[in-house]
């Protein structure tokens, strides 16, 4: 029988107790309470990302009550009692024993006695930590704890007096990448990269493109992923116009250009890649010509990534690039302030050129702080991803019209270090020349 897979992913139980210990220094005399909820759909369960972070349980149906000092000690765990007959359809549980010691609980009781004991672990405390929105049973027991205590504790003038939203204790926390997960983050993009070059192998005239889908998805688990991180666009033609085009049911046509925006996961976290290459294996001269300013931006901005620097400077830095690159072929007109202040550019640039990057794709955390853009520190992980994408006519620019039904994205995954930056994703070629050489397997 095959080995059950470690609950964890193999990180040391000292980095989630720590990380524990610091939330309990904070949460000042509040509860927080984290759950991963089982799938009625019957697909592949997605363990809670915050339950993970704190506890590494990835088990469906579990809940995690912190508080500090509180009954039953620090950290109580709600898991799963074992059931033979369920189990014989669901899978192994852990059931409460086993999942108490294996991840570090006071306390572990059976999902069965959670509506019971959750409103006397939650009493007395000033506020609770809990995310709203589910309307799952959980939510309901917790609004109900917070009824039941506000209605007992208001001779005693006690909490919990409100619900709050856990990020605003976990985002900071998870935007700082410890080396276990940057190395988790490096076998994501390390099989996105091999994945990636397989499939531009299979590139061609005619090919669909839910055959390059199906090369990406399948060879993320091959490798050893744990699959896809988000659906994998590939957009041909027009549709890479499409920011989240996701049909992926077309056939490429020779003179197209192909957008694959995918990544891998590997032990829940994640890579997210995008490569824009010639169907045909070679650019037309319009196509190399926007090709080479999104390459300039994308250079440009990752240059620029180092501690102390804002992320929106980043996107300033790709932004300005693309805009002088725009009015160089005359796409766009005028004086370059104005066409910032107007955000005429948006037409061809509508989006962001970062985003955080962890276990989820679009990973938690603001990028302004105390109304200033967030300056970026050791351990943060954001993506690179300036484009360009025309769409069809734009009024006042007769230029763009060369280039309309052309889109292309250039992204790779970069870490902060002490001395500027690391690009995860760097083995996987950006140059035209190096993306020529790999389609159709001409590398």
């Amino acid at each position: 029988m095959k080995k059950s897979p470690d609950p964890t992913r193999g990180f040391s139980p000292e980095i989630f107790a720590a990380r524990r210990k610091r939330v309990l220094a904070d949460l000042d005399g509040s509860a927080l309470v984290l759950s991963s909820e089982t799938d009625p759909s019957g697909g592949r369960h997605r363990p809670d990302r915050d339950l993970f972070y704190l506890t590494g349980v990835t088990e469906p149906g579990a809940v995690a009550v912190l508080r500090a000092d509180g009954e039953d000690g620090d950290f109580v765990l709600f898991v799963r009692v074992r059931n033979a007959e369920e189990e014989r359809w669901s899978g192994e549980r852990l059931g409460p024993d086993r999942a108490g010691e294996m991840f570090g609980a006071d306390t572990a009781y059976g999902s069965d006695v959670l509506s019971k004991r959750l409103p006397k672990l939650l009493a007395g405390a000033k506020s609770m930590y809990f995310r709203i929105g589910s309307e799952s049973p959980l939510q309901s027991l917790v609004v109900g704890a917070l009824q039941t205590a506000r209605l007992q504790g208001a001779r005693k003038g006690v909490g919990p007096y409100g619900i709050i939203d856990p990020g605003q204790l976990l985002d900071p926390q998870r935007l700082m990448k410890h080396p276990e997960e940057l190395e988790r983050m490096r076998s994501a993009a390390s099989i996105t990269v091999e994945a990636f070059a397989e499939m531009l192998g299979a590139v061609g005239q005619g090919v669909g493109e839910w055959e390059l889908e199906g090369i990406l998805d399948g060879a993320f688990r091959r490798k050893g992923g744990g699959g896809p991180s988000y659906p994998t666009i590939v957009g041909s033609g027009a549709n890479a116009c499409v920011l989240h085009y996701v049909e992926n049911n077309c056939r490429m046509g020779d003179g197209d250009l192909v957008l694959v925006d995918a990544g891998a996961e590997a032990d829940l976290y994640v890579s997210d890649v995008t490569r824009t290459f010639p169907v045909s294996g070679s650019f037309t001269a319009a196509q190399r010509a926007i090709y080479d300013v999104v390459l300039e931006a994308h250079d440009r901005a990752i240059e620029a990534i180092q501690p102390g620097v804002t992320v929106e400077s980043i996107h300033h830095t790709a932004r300005n690039v693309c805009i002088d690159g725009l009015l160089e072929l005359g796409v766009l007109n005028g004086d370059k302030e104005k066409v910032i202040d107007t955000e005429a550019y948006k037409a061809f640039f509508p989006h962001q050129t970062s985003h955080w990057l962890g276990l989820d794709v679009h990973d938690v955390g603001d990028y302004a702080h105390s109304g200033a853009s967030r300056v970026l520190e050791r351990g943060m992980v954001l993506t690179v991803e300036p484009g360009l994408y025309f769409q069809g006519a734009v009024e006042g620019s007769a230029s763009a019209d060369d280039y309309v039904g052309i889109g292309i994205r250039i992204e790779d995954d970069v870490v902060v270090t002490a001395e500027g930056h690391e690009v995860l994703t760097a083995a996987l070629p950006v140059s035209a020349e190096e993306i020529e050489g790999l389609v159709g397997g001409k590398g």
